[in-house]
Parts: structure tokens; sequence; C-alpha cells
């Protein structure tokens, strides 16, 4: 297993409720897959330098992980098609 950082925008319009309910199923799908969440730094609400899909604000969210290949590709997977994540990114963890 490797470390590795996500970085993902959710709409900024979703309810805390709603969000914190996405938040949770997203970290969800990883520890299914056998990762471990070690660390969850939420930057909160950040205005965009161009619009992403339309809107000008998302809520961030950066994650760092140890898993293997197979939960970043269901992350990946589920992550481009929900609605609410405007944007994702995994890059390795050099820490």
């Amino acid at each position: 297993m490797q470390k590795y950082e996500i970085m993902y925008i959710l709409k900024a319009d979703l309810e805390e409720a709603a969000r914190k309910d996405e938040i949770s199923r997203l970290h969800a799908i990883l520890t299914e897959k056998g990762a471990v969440v070690t660390d969850v730094k939420e930057w909160g609400l950040k205005d965009f330098a161009y619009p992403i899909k339309d809107v000008n604000k998302g809520y961030y969210v950066v994650i760092k992980v140890t898993a293997d290949q197979p939960a970043l590709l269901e992350f990946g997977r589920l992550a481009r098609i929900d609605a609410n994540v405007l944007r994702h990114l995994i890059t390795v963890d050099a820490a």
C-alpha cells in the first residue's frame, strides 16, 4: 500500500448535513476497498479562479490515505459520476 493525497471539491450549495453525508460516503468508498484515511482537512468554501460547471465557489476537502490501486480507481470512478463532486485530484504523497 502506498500513501496518497486526494483533494476534491464539493458543490458550495450543499447544506451542512448533506455535505457531511457526502464526505462520509466518499471516504467509505475508500475504506470499503481496504484503504486507511489518515488525515482529513476541510479547507472550506473557496472562490474559483474561473467557473467550473457554471459554478464559482466550491467546498474543498483534502485527505491523506494509504491505499492500493483498486481503491483509488473505484474512488475516481464514483467521484466522476457524482453530481456533488465538481473536481477531484489524486496524487502520490511525497511526505
